[in-house]
């Protein structure tokens, strides 16, 4: 237990009263011994003369020896401190009578079975009511202890700072707290404004995923490995949207009995870049593979008109929804005569209820009305591919322009391809999606033409047969 006056020790840093007076009586021993024992640092203090008069329950733990056995000792001499080295750990204890504010030392001191702990001091001046130095005290702890505490200091301080990811933490009410910079760049807003805001407000989307993995990781703890998380943030040229690899770490109060969440700490790096080129080497090899077996499936097909359709079902697989094959009306179109007026016949054409392999059209031979501008009698004017999409309109709208060029109603967004073999046109091939997909890009058109120059080969060889 700590020294006090209660146990029966004098407290020679304080005032000399008699047992029990005063406003607290006998319970101001009772608060200073709580108040010694439930410090985390080892706390021991000394007279005027170097007589230890406070021994707390963490120096007891550290070094072994009760309070009963230090207190009343003079200073730390063969007992606490090697013999050889006591007149210099007391001298340089004692000197913080004199100096001011507080002096840091470095000591070895002794445990009760004879072992040695290199502990770190803080020691200072005790003043009597006269404002005299009245003795010291000193509060220590293992330097290994210490060293653990600083380095957890200056890890926390780096990660706000410097750190090249970006370190939230988010309270129990799964708002931000405190965020670094790398944070607060990556969400496009002030460290200081970020503070106590919704995650609804500073993302667009992504949100719910977002919360999600907090209130998951403040009921369960941390999961086993990063997660890969898309959101959209807002910025002044518009939402941009991003992937981000979080790390999830519980935060809880070392002060509490039980472990009490103070929220979680969030990281994450911005991985948008490599994610994206993960998904078009996966995509890239996926297309390539159907590329390949569509040309080994067409070199069984007897009918070259046969083959052009097994090339526009293999590509149709994660492309698009629907596919349209068309001919111009006489057979093929050479580059003197594409300046006239173009007719088309649709040859090819996928189901436009139920998904199915492409079905053979058009025998009787009629033209498609395609209005001027069509895209697809754009794309033969051009020889070169053209992209069209609806925007963002109601669906009734979106219904109405599809059907007036004579596509499926469900159809948003278009990639027409010109169909080319021995330097003429023979046609088109259209490529449509529905409203649950992004419109088309110039990946999208490359392979587009890619799987065009397969299928007017083999309609050209139809032709010819």
């Amino acid at each position: 237990m700590s020294a006090s006056r209660r146990s029966g020790t004098t407290d020679e840093l304080g005032p000399d009263e008699p047992e029990g007076t005063g406003p607290e009586g006998s319970g101001g021993s009772d608060l200073l011994a709580a108040l010694l024992d439930g410090m985390d640092a080892a706390l021991c203090a000394f007279d005027a003369d170097g007589v230890v008069t406070h021994w707390n329950r963490e120096a007891e733990r550290i070094l072994g020896w009760t309070a009963a056995e230090a207190v009343g000792r003079q200073g730390f001499a063969g007992w606490a401190v090697r013999s050889a080295d006591a007149e210099e750990v007391e001298g340089r204890l004692m000197s913080a009578m004199e100096a001011p504010g507080r002096q840091v030392n470095e000591f070895a001191l002794l445990t009760k079975d004879g072992g040695r702990v290199l502990v770190r001091t803080q020691s200072a001046a005790v003043r009597g009511p006269d404002g005299k130095p009245a003795g010291v005290y000193c509060a220590f702890s293992e330097v290994h202890a210490q060293i653990d505490l600083e380095r957890s200091i200056a890890l926390s301080e780096a990660l706000f700072e410097d750190a090249s990811w970006g370190v939230v933490l988010v309270d129990a009410d799964l708002r931000p707290a405190v965020v670094n910079a790398h944070a607060a760049r990556a969400l496009g807003i002030g460290r200081t404004s970020v503070l106590g805001r919704p995650l609804g407000e500073l993302l667009a989307q992504g949100v719910e995923e977002l919360e999600s993995a907090l209130t998951h990781v403040l009921a369960e703890g941390a999961p086993p490995a990063p997660a890969e998380i898309w959101v959209s943030v807002r910025t002044p040229d518009g939402e941009q949207r991003r992937c981000w690899r979080c790390g999830f770490v519980r935060l809880a109060s070392p002060l509490a009995e039980e472990p009490v969440p103070l929220g979680v700490g969030w990281l994450f790096q911005d991985v948008t870049e490599a994610k994206q080129g993960e998904q078009e080497a996966a995509l890239l090899r996926f297309r390539t593979n159907q590329m390949h077996r569509a040309a080994r499936a067409a070199a069984e097909c007897e009918d070259p008109a046969e083959a052009a359709t097994v090339h526009l079902d293999f590509a149709l697989a994660g492309f698009a929804d629907h596919a349209l094959v068309d001919r111009i009306a006489g057979g093929t179109l050479s580059d003197a005569d594409a300046a006239g007026p173009v007719r088309l016949v649709r040859t090819a054409a996928t189901p436009s209820g139920a998904p199915g392999p492409s079905l053979p059209t058009g025998a009787a031979g009629l033209p498609v009305r395609y209005t001027e501008g069509h895209p697809a009698l754009q794309c033969v004017a051009r020889a070169g591919s053209v992209r069209a999409s609806v925007g963002k309109v109601p669906p009734e709208q979106a219904r109405v322009w599809a059907e007036a060029r004579q596509w499926p109603p469900d159809a948003v967004h278009a990639l027409c391809a010109v169909l080319r073999s021995r330097g003429r046109t023979l046609g088109v091939v259209t490529f449509l999606r529905g409203g649950g997909r992004t419109p088309f890009e110039r990946s999208d058109a490359a392979y587009a033409e890619d799987v065009a120059a397969r299928i007017a080969t083999a309609l050209d060889l139809a032709g010819a047969g």
